[in-house]
C-alpha cells in the first residue's frame, strides 16, 4: 500500500484552507539507455584499474630484478673496469728485468693498423680506391711493408692486421686516406727493448679469445698468471739472467757459429752454488717483437729442448764416479790404451798416445779407450747410478716449458752400453743437463735444479750430494790440467784458471751415425781455485774449413768460444784475472809432463 504524503505546497502556513491528502505518485523506472552507460563506465574504470596495476606489478619485477643483479655483482663478482686510480695506472700486463732490473719485457698502449673488410658491408667494397694503389700509399707511410702482401690483404675478405706499433703521425697519416675499412685501434702491446736477445727465455705474447695478452713459450707462459695479476703486476719480475753476460753469450756463440759454417749454437752459463742462470742462449734466434713470431722456424730452444750426444764432455763425469766409488786411487797407475773389442764392436782413440795412459793423461789427450776400461771397472749398475743421481734420465728442472727429455735407457745396461755412455755415446740430453753436472762435480759435489729466478741468499735450495767433497776437489785438478796440457787449451785464457773437456761426437741418425755431422761441445768452469760458475757451448754441425779439417771437432771450434768469453763476462760476474793464482795441481802435474 502506498504512503500517504502531505502537500504542503498546495497549504500555505496560516491559511485557513484545510489540506487536502493526496497520494504519492509512484517512481518511474530508469531509461534503458542511462543504465548502460553506468555500466559502460564501470566497465572502463575497472579496466584500467587492472592496466594500471599490471604496469606497477611490470616495474616492480624490473626492479627486484635490477637490485638482484647489484646484488649478485656486489657479492660474486666485479667489474672488468679497473676500480681504483691505482689499478687504472697499471700496465696491463707486469714488467720482466734482468737480475739487475734492466728491463726485458714491457707494455705500453699502442695504435694498430687493421683491414676491416665489414666496415662498409652494405656498399659491397670495402675499399674506395683499389687494393694494389691503397698498398702503394701505405709503403709511403710504412716503409717495411711487403707491399705485394699488403695487396693481397687488401683484396682478401679477411679481417686482418696490416702493422703494429703504429706511431700517431702514422695514425694520421692513415685517417688521411679516406678508407673506412682501413681501422686504427689503441690496443696494449708488449715490447721487447732487447730485441732478439734472450728471446728463447722470454718467449711472446699473443692476444687471447678475451682480447687479453696471454704469455706462448718462455717465462712470458711460466709467469702468464703472475704478470697478468692486477695485485701483483705493479711489481716487475727479476730474472736470473744477467743482460750483459747474456749478450756476450749470443755474440761469442754466433761468430763461432759463422766461423765454422754450423746450422746452430746454444750455450749456458750457470752459478755452480746456487743453480741460477746467468745466461742461456739458442741460434738462431728469433724477434719476439714480430707479431707472427709463432711461425718462426727458430723458437726451438737448442740449450733446454735440444737433446745430443755430447761426446767426450761426460769423460770426467765417467771418471768422477770411479774415484767416487774408489775404483780410481792411483792416479799414477798406467791403463791399457789399445782399442776395446766389446759385442762385435771396436773402441779406439781418434789419436792414440801410446799403449797405455794414466787417468791424467787419458783425460788430457781425450782417450776413448782408457776411459771405457775404467768404466768397465765401474760396473754398469755404479755408473747408470751415478748419471741418474746428476739428473740425465729426466727432464732438468728449468722452468720454461720447452724441456727435452733425456734419450735414456731403462733397466740394466749391458756392458757395451755401460762403456758407450762413459765417453758420451748412447745417450743424449741437453746442453743444460751438462751444465748441471758439471756444476755438482765442480762446486763440491752438490746437484742444485737450474733456475731462471733470482734466488736471494735465503732461497738458494740446499740441493742433495752427487759426489765426495774430495773427489770434487781433484776433479778441479783434472779439468784444470785438461786446459792447460790438453785438449783444452784453446780455453785456457791467462789469469781466469779456466778447466774444462771438450766433446766432438758424431750426430745419430736412423740405422747409425752421420760421419759427416758433428756436435762439438766444451764444458768449463771458472776460476778452478775458487769454481764460480760453469760455462757450456756447442755448435751443430761446423763444417771444416779448407785450411784445416779439424776445425769441425770441439778444441778447434768450441773450446775457442768459451776461451773469449770468459774474459768478457769475468769483470762483469765479479771474477778479475789473477795470474798469481791457481788451483795446486803440483801433485799431478809429473804425471803429464814425464809422459810429453
Amino acid at each position: 500500500m502506498n504512503a500517504i504524503a502531505l502537500d504542503l505546497r498546495a497549504a500555505p502556513f496560516g491559511s485557513d484552507t484545510q489540506a487536502k491528502p493526496q497520494r504519492a505518485r509512484p517512481e518511474r523506472p530508469a531509461a534503458p539507455g542511462r543504465v548502460q552507460l553506468v555500466h559502460h563506465r564501470e566497465t572502463m574504470l575497472l579496466t584500467a584499474r587492472i592496466r594500471v596495476l599490471l604496469i606497477l606489478a611490470v616495474f616492480a619485477l624490473v626492479a627486484v630484478a635490477a637490485f638482484a643483479r647489484i646484488g649478485y655483482l656486489g657479492v660474486a663478482g666485479s667489474s672488468p673496469r679497473p676500480t681504483s686510480l691505482t689499478e687504472a695506472l697499471l700496465p696491463e700486463r707486469g714488467e720482466i728485468t734482468d737480475r739487475n732490473g734492466k728491463p726485458l719485457a714491457r707494455t705500453f698502449p699502442a695504435y694498430a693498423l687493421w683491414f676491416n673488410p665489414r666496415a662498409m658491408e652494405d656498399e659491397g667494397s670495402p675499399l674506395v680506391g683499389k687494393p694494389a694503389d691503397i698498398a702503394v700509399r701505405l709503403k709511403e707511410i710504412f716503409p717495411e711493408l711487403d707491399e705485394e702482401r699488403t695487396a693481397r690483404l687488401l683484396a682478401s675478405d679477411k679481417a686482418v692486421y696490416i702493422a703494429r706499433r703504429v706511431l700517431p703521425e702514422q695514425a694520421n697519416l692513415v685517417h688521411a686516406l679516406g678508407e673506412v675499412a682501413l681501422e686504427i685501434p689503441r690496443e696494449y702491446d708488449r715490447h721487447y727493448p732487447q730485441g732478439t736477445l734472450g728471446a728463447h727465455i722470454l718467449g711472446y705474447t699473443m692476444e687471447n679469445d678475451a682480447g687479453t695478452l696471454e704469455g706462448r713459450l718462455g717465462m712470458e707462459q711460466v709467469l702468464d698468471e703472475r704478470l697478468s695479476d692486477p695485485a701483483l703486476r705493479g711489481d716487475p719480475v727479476a730474472l736470473s739472467i744477467d743482460l750483459s753476460v747474456q749478450g756476450a753469450l749470443e755474440d761469442e756463440l754466433r761468430r763461432g757459429m759463422l766461423a765454422t759454417n754450423a746450422i746452430g749454437a746454444a750455450g749456458v752459463v750457470l752459478d755452480v752454488d746456487t743453480g741460477e742462470v746467468m745466461a742461456i742462449a739458442s741460434l738462431p734466434d728469433f724477434d719476439p717483437n714480430l707479431s707472427d713470431a709463432q711461425h718462426s722456424p727458430n723458437v726451438f730452444n737448442r740449450a733446454t729442448n735440444g737433446t745430443y750426444e755430447l761426446g767426450s764432455t761426460f769423460k770426467p763425469l765417467s771418471v768422477a764416479a770411479a774415484i767416487d766409488a774408489g775404483v780410481v786411487r792411483d792416479f799414477s797407475k798406467r791403463w791399457d790404451a789399445t782399442p776395446v773389442k766389446v759385442s762385435g764392436a771396436t773402441i779406439r782413440d781418434l789419436k792414440p798416445k801410446g799403449q797405455s795412459l794414466n787417468v791424467a793423461e787419458a783425460l788430457a789427450y781425450s782417450s776413448n779407450t782408457v776411459t771405457v776400461r775404467i768404466a768397465d771397472a765401474l760396473g754398469p749398475e755404479r755408473l747408470q747410478k751415478a748419471m741418474v743421481d746428476l739428473g740425465m734420465s729426466e727432464a732438468s728442472p728449468i722452468e720454461l716449458p720447452a724441456r727435452g727429455q733425456p734419450q735414456w735407457t731403462d733397466g740394466k745396461w749391458s756392458r757395451l752400453k755401460n762403456m758407450t755412455v762413459s765417453f758420451g755415446h748412447g745417450i743424449a740430453v741437453t746442453p743444460l743437463h751438462l751444465a748441471s753436472a758439471y756444476a755438482a762435480m765442480v762446486n763440491g759435489g752438490v746437484l742444485r735444479p737450474a733456475t731462471l729466478h733470482k734466488l736471494e741468499p735465503g732461497e738458494v735450495p740446499r740441493g742433495r750430494r752427487v759426489f765426495k767433497a774430495s773427489t770434487s776437489s781433484r776433479m778441479r785438478q783434472l779439468l784444470r790440467m785438461i786446459s792447460i796440457y790438453g785438449t783444452g787449451r784453446s780455453a785456457n785464457t791467462p789469469g781466469y784458471r779456466i778447466g774444462g773437456k771438450t766433446g766432438s761426437a758424431e750426430k745419430a741418425k736412423a740405422g747409425g751415425y752421420a760421419r759427416t755431422a758433428l756436435i762439438s761441445s766444451f764444458a768449463a768452469a771458472f776460476p778452478m781455485d775458487r769454481p764460480r760458475y760453469v760455462v757450456v757451448a756447442v755448435l751443430d754441425e761446423p763444417r771444416g774449413t779448407l785450411a784445416s779439417s779439424y776445425q769441425r771437432t770441439a778444441a778447434w771450434n768450441a773450446a775457442p768460444i768459451v776461451g773469449r768469453l770468459v774474459p768478457r763476462i769475468g769483470p762483469m760476474l765479479g771474477v778479475r784475472p789473477d795470474a798469481r793464482r791457481d788451483v795446486d795441481i803440483s801433485d799431478l802435474r809429473n804425471l803429464i809432463e814425464k809422459g810429453k
